[in-house]
């Protein structure tokens, strides 16, 4: 039986793509190729994937898992002689419990869809990210995805309370604890969260809801220096009370870039300061907390540490500064980027950057620059646009720049987005020997012929 038929045979004949319906889909955000496999699958529930790879593990084919395609670093690429797994029929809410504040649902579910539902019970789910309308739950812990407020909330692991996940040879592992605390044993879940789909596949997740915020301000400010922009940082903490929830930079070329044509954000604050903040903070008293709000940005003005300030008024205010922070769309306009998503400490960023800007100009001679990111979190988007004939030749000289300097103060080359196939080269830049050794021995046991998402990470 070949592949085609015996995936038919498992989750039927609407189920199962061939090579040449595979073809015509495209590989994701930002990419202009399509993907390539023998097949893609499309099961429905936990058992089918179980059997899938059952299949698969027994004759020895490849299996790359597949959710919303909204990665950034190829750790979904599929070769033409492997199976895509897709969770795209993996879609159903199965349970919002409003008292124990869980929900649990399949991995297919789009992020937005599960943020939308539990709206309806006065609750949130607080990870959320640009692509929050692609992006899958089941992703997004493969990926350990990170997001807007992790300052507040942490990363997707944080909000995992347990998950059923599929090994390579179909055995089902179903760690679905409902509890915030349960200290018994080895915590395995966290053996999937963040493997990017080397280890095992996520099938179903019970998540931690959060109360739903009542209050909501923003403000995008502009600010003089990186040393202001640092101290701001912590004068908004302390000031409201932990409930800052995001701090988010934008390097004056960034801003430009999505305040200007053919961008369609509109410029809240000129376009001649050097650093400009998107502040969020979310609370339980309208009132009270926007007075607190508008106090920390006040004394902060009093303080030299913002220039200029604009506070959003209206949801749709709210909705145009975000837009601005999310418009990473325009970084195709005119030429090739190359996507970087480091993590360092605060106090090397400034140098850091303006070391990179100097040495791209020697090394690489024209191009674009654009820093932006998680301030709050130590974690950095930086994103070098060349020309499109020009990339090939030039990427290893920016990715040298990039990541080179991060060792020395204890950088990462992947702040959120993972290692996937375009960070591999680079994984010792901030993991050492034995460490690269452990999670080698961790792939050798849990999936000793190598068939999840093979040459992903390491």
């Amino acid at each position: 039986m070949d592949v085609i038929d015996a995936l038919r045979a498992i989750v039927g004949d609407k189920g199962v793509l061939t090579a040449t319906e595979v073809a015509t889909r495209s590989a994701g955000v930002l990419r202009l190729d399509r993907l390539q496999a023998q097949a893609l699958v499309r099961p429905t529930n936990t058992e089918e994937v179980s059997q899938v790879l059952r299949w698969c593990h027994a004759h020895g084919v490849a299996v790359v898992t597949q959710g919303g395609l909204s990665g950034l670093v190829h750790g979904a690429d599929a070769a033409p002689a492997e199976v895509i797994l897709s969770t795209e029929r993996m879609r159903a809410i199965e349970e919002i419990d409003p008292g124990q504040r869980t929900a649990v649902v399949q991995a297919g579910v789009v992020l937005q869809a599960l943020q939308e539902a539990v709206e309806e019970h006065d609750l949130s789910f607080p990870l959320d990210l640009g692509a929050r309308g692609s992006a899958t739950l089941g992703g997004n812990a493969a990926a350990n995805a990170g997001g807007n407020r992790v300052i507040r909330y942490g990363m997707t692991r944080e909000m995992v309370l347990g998950l059923e996940a599929v090994l390579a040879d179909g055995t089902i592992v179903s760690s679905m604890n409902r509890l915030i605390k349960n200290n018994a044993g080895y915590d395995l879940k966290q053996l999937f969260i963040g493997s990017e789909g080397t280890l095992g596949v996520i099938t179903r997740l019970v998540l931690r809801l959060r109360e739903k915020p009542r209050s909501q301000d923003v403000a995008l400010v502009a600010v003089p220096s990186f040393a202001s922009m640092a101290r701001l940082l912590k004068h908004m903490d302390t000031a409201l009370g932990g409930s800052l929830s995001a701090f988010e930079v934008m390097w004056q070329s960034f801003y430009r870039l999505v305040t200007s044509p053919p961008a369609k954000g509109k410029p809240p604050l000129g376009q001649e300061h050097a650093y400009y903040v998107l502040i969020e903070s979310l609370g339980a008293h309208a009132k009270l907390d926007s007075e607190r709000f508008g106090a920390a940005l006040e004394s902060a003005m009093d303080a030299g540490l913002i220039d200029d300030a604009a506070v959003a008024q209206s949801d749709s205010d709210r909705h145009a500064f975000w837009a601005l922070r999310d418009d990473v769309a325009q970084v195709m306009q005119g030429g090739a980027p190359v996507l970087f998503d480091v993590s360092l400490p605060i106090s090397a960023m400034e140098g850091y950057i303006d070391t990179l800007r100097k040495q791209l100009v020697t090394a690489i001679g024209e191009h674009r620059l654009w820093v932006f990111g998680h301030l709050g979190d130590g974690n950095l988007h930086v994103i070098v646009q060349v020309q499109p004939q020009d990339y090939v030749a030039l990427r290893p000289k920016i990715e040298a720049l990039v990541y080179g300097p991060l060792s020395n103060f204890g950088g990462s080359v992947s702040a959120e987005h993972g290692i996937g196939l375009e960070k591999k080269p680079y994984l010792s830049v901030c993991r050492s020997e034995s460490e690269i050794a452990l999670m080698r021995r961790l792939k050798a046991a849990l999936d000793p012929k190598g068939i999840l998402n093979p040459g992903k990470i390491f």
